[in-house]
């Protein structure tokens, strides 16, 4: 599995209720996305750093959905650029269920 890590920053004077409520017009988007496999909105506590947490079963999935029509759409939302960063998620502890599941290599790290 792949671990995306989006961040960008927030638009400046932007309460999180105004975040929330961006945030709400992109959800028909992702659910329409079959190879997503769940997304966590996230806003650092000042307000200041907006994030996205993706989960994806490969890398090829994740740099699709965020192509360069993605990125100028948040350029243009935020005046920046956002940052990108990819992670192999291997183990997962799922408390609420009393669960956890590890994974196995991710087909990237295989071919490397």
């Amino acid at each position: 599995m792949i671990l995306e890590l989006v961040e960008f920053n927030s638009p400046k004077g932007w309460s999180r209720q105004q975040v929330a409520e961006e945030a709400r017009n992109v959800i028909p988007h992702w659910q329409a996305n079959k190879e997503l496999l769940r997304k966590h909105f996230l806003l650092e506590l000042n307000g200041k750093t907006g994030a996205g947490v993706y989960i994806w079963p490969t890398l090829q999935a994740a740099q699709k959905a965020h192509d360069e029509t993605w990125r100028q759409s948040i350029i243009k939302r935020t005046g920046s650029a956002p940052t990108i960063r990819y992670f192999d998620l291997f183990l997962l502890i799922d408390n609420e269920k009393g669960t956890f599941t590890e994974f196995p290599a991710a087909a990237e790290l295989a071919a490397a």
